[in-house]
């Protein structure tokens, strides 16, 4: 692909949405993405080593036991990396194992930049032929919503999807997506990306949104509503962040039928049993899918 790909050149999907695919997959196995965050702490309770070895165990088991039941697998980029080249090649391993195992991946990789170096971003985790191409990647906006427009298009023409951050659960995270009030940093990016969904047919657009399912009243005190996105919102923090499905429905509202939940560490502390995994993972979305 050439360094900056115009938006005529990559407008028009080349196959079946993300979106499309992942409202198939949350209709039919229910709206649960599972992280696969493989913590120093959580590596020693499985009883693994911090290496790549260790690595590779803990997060093949996690797909080998949840590909068949969530719509969605969440690596954290960061805890490969921290393994070097030989933590990426691991990841490369988990993402082709999540494709071949059914499953929807989302690389949080958290990636934002300018110009080229955007565009490079958007080739390593959106590209077909890429070995770190993911179904989907987590963005940061904070250098401006169309800085993204590379992965936005790339991800469109392959198909593929973007997560763009909007409001996280962080304490630091208001003193910029807060800034505005009325017409704050968050509900700009949400309106962006409602307007970027105008290119997608069908119940969900191709760009979603990260929004902490710990936020409490955030959404109401900046006046922002989700439903009209009509994208998925990406809502981590289930489990054992705190967050409960009633919790879900109280700060998502009108949206929650579009809400992702992520749980990680509540599900993850069952293994490495694949059937402890299996039943902690039918357990939370038995509480997601209750009324």
């Amino acid at each position: 692909m050439p360094e900056s790909a115009s938006p005529q050149q990559v407008q028009q999907p080349a196959r079946e949405s993300f979106g499309s695919r992942l409202a198939a997959a949350m209709a039919s196995r229910g709206p649960l993405c599972v992280g696969i965050d493989p913590h120093p702490q959580l590596l020693a309770e499985w009883g693994l080593n911090d290496d790549a070895a260790g690595l590779e165990r803990f997060s093949l088991t996690v797909v080998e036991a949840v590909a068949s039941l969530a719509a969605a697998v969440k690596p954290q980029v960061a805890l490969y990396e921290r393994h070097g080249s030989a933590g990426m090649a691991v990841l490369e391993r988990t993402l082709a194992a999540s494709s071949e195992a059914g499953v929807l991946s989302i690389a949080d990789a958290k990636r934002g930049d300018i110009g080229s170096t955007m565009a490079a971003y958007a080739d390593a985790w959106l590209r077909d032929g890429s070995s770190l191409a993911a179904d989907s990647v987590t963005l940061s906006p904070y250098l401006g919503f169309e800085s993204l427009r590379p992965a936005l298009d790339l991800a469109a023409h392959y198909g593929r999807g973007v997560f763009v951050l909007a409001l996280t659960s962080n304490p630091e995270g208001k003193s910029v997506q807060h800034v505005g009030g009325g017409d704050s940093v968050a509900r700009r990016i949400v309106a962006a990306a409602a307007a970027e969904n105008q290119r997608y047919e069908g119940s969900l657009g191709s760009v979603g949104l990260v929004v902490g399912a710990t936020i409490g009243s955030a959404l109401e005190d900046l006046d922002i509503h989700l439903d009209p996105v009509r994208g998925a919102i990406l809502a981590p923090g289930l489990g054992a962040q705190g967050a409960t499905p009633a919790d879900l429905r109280a700060t998502f509202g009108a949206a929650y039928p579009s809400v992702l939940a992520t749980s990680s560490r509540g599900i993850l502390a069952a293994g490495p049993s694949l059937a402890g995994l299996r039943a902690a993972t039918e357990e939370t979305l038995a509480g997601l899918r209750s009324e």
